[in-house]
């Protein structure tokens, strides 16, 4: 049996820490040149603050009433079918989440390596190190692993209102005659609206990550209550910093500068510090994609754990270790497949192939929210208000954002969505048939 010791406070870290990683520090500029103008930048970032929330309130409803480990797993085989879950769990472990661990933890190397120059070699080494330390202290405790969460996320909301606070004191501001329109994106400061939509899209994922608390809720203290109060706190605070960061950007860069830069927060940092500057802004990049690392590391395994418990996978990978109260076998096993990716490289085709499948499974969530509500027997302690705009608008920008990268990216979108399908074959001719086999033995 699980151990509830995540309270409010250890799963709000959790929310804020998996969803600000790296992406904050890098991608502003690619918004920013799509919309330069800084009023729709505003813009795009609170709009996908929003549509995270939607989504967030969603989850929020779905976890008080089905509080067990699992989360968007549990929510689509008690919407669906277990066949729609299993498909989620595929592709998680598979690819979305462990390509994620491997990708971020690779990140974590790479600013490391600022400060202690390595090879490819060393690049792989330092990231592995991340993976199994992170997954040993995880693997010891779900205490363990949120105090880790809590503190690194204490530490990265603090830098990011200290670049913040900085800027502003020590920057210079940039006039408002240099903030214009770089020249190759005048279309979109001209209004194009395919531009401000694909804008707020990039928003959208740098806000990923929000529904892994989820996962958690057999360990997690009244979770009824508790995963409602830290989803909706931890997108507000992500928002908040978000902005912040955006306008301490725009504060000390024209925006000419931020929608070209491939380091954005190393340039902010550098125009307020000099060369210090980008020392400081490494650690922080550094210390946020390790607390991002140990959210999912820590969230990941809860779901492999719910479909051992339900016959999809094999039950020893289900095993609560019998001291520390934790899913270690799933957690090694997760640990060993991330390693696998960071050693072949193969994260990078699988991460950005797959990454945009995940926001299919968010839409089928929401439609089935809207079922449920039908259902007699449904009564979640928390329920999602403005119902049905709420789920519908959420639907909608789900789908947009897989039609908008499978036109942007057709042969790598062909090659996520196979990937996601191999595990229809597998669940039909393997584990559905082992569970339809046991039945009828009965």
């Amino acid at each position: 049996m699980l151990k509830r010791t995540i309270g409010l406070l250890h799963a709000t870290a959790l929310v804020v820490g998996i969803i600000i990683g790296a992406s904050i520090f890098v991608q502003p500029s690619a918004i920013t040149a799509s919309v330069p103008k800084l009023s729709a930048v505003y813009a795009v970032w609170i709009l996908a603050g929003v549509l995270t929330l939607f989504g967030a309130l969603i989850a929020a409803e779905l976890a008080s009433a089905f509080p067990r480990a699992g989360g968007v797993y549990v929510f689509l085989s008690e919407s669906f079918s277990p066949g729609i879950a299993f498909l989620w769990g595929w592709a998680m472990f598979w690819t979305m989440h462990t390509g994620i661990i491997a990708a971020v933890a690779m990140i974590f190397a790479r600013y490391v390596a600022f400060f202690v120059p390595v090879g490819d070699t060393g690049l792989k080494l330092i990231a592995i190190t991340a993976v199994v330390v992170l997954s040993a202290v995880n693997y010891v405790g779900v205490r363990q692993g949120s105090l880790v969460q809590t503190t690194l996320t204490i530490v990265k909301v603090g830098a990011v209102a200290a670049i913040t606070v900085l800027a502003f004191v020590l920057g210079a501001r940039t006039p408002l005659a240099v903030v214009a329109a770089p020249a190759a994106t005048a279309v979109a400061a001209a209004g194009d609206s395919h531009a401000f939509i694909a804008a707020i899209v990039a928003g959208l994922f740098a806000f990923g990550g929000w529904h892994m608390v989820t996962y958690a809720a057999e360990e997690t203290v009244d979770p009824e209550r508790t995963l409602p109060r830290a989803l909706v706190l931890g997108v507000l605070i992500v928002t908040a910093s978000y902005i912040a960061l955006n306008a301490a950007y725009f504060h000390v860069l024209p925006a000419a500068t931020i929608a070209t830069s491939t380091r954005v927060a190393a340039d902010a940092a550098g125009a307020v510090m000099g060369s210090a500057g980008a020392a400081i802004v490494s650690v922080i990049v550094a210390l946020s994609a390790l607390g991002a690392a140990n959210g999912i590391i820590l969230a990941g395994p809860r779901v492999y754990l719910a479909m051992s418990r339900d016959r999809l996978l094999f039950s020893w990978v289900g095993a609560v270790h019998d001291r520390f109260r934790t899913p270690h076998r799933a957690i090694a096993l997760q640990a060993g497949w991330a390693i696998v990716l960071v050693l072949t490289g193969t994260y990078r085709a699988l991460f950005t192939r797959v990454v945009f499948t995940e926001w299919i499974f968010f839409a089928l969530m929401a439609v089935g929210l809207v079922l449920l509500r039908r259902r007699p027997g449904y009564a979640p302690r928390f329920r999602v208000p403005w119902h049905p705009i709420v789920p519908v608008v959420f639907v909608v920008s789900s789908l947009y954002i897989v039609f908008d990268q499978v036109v942007a990216h057709p042969r790598d979108s062909v090659g996520g969505l196979a990937l996601v399908a191999i595990g229809w074959p597998v669940y039909y001719f393997t584990v559905r048939r082992t569970k339809l086999e046991e039945h009828d033995g009965m």
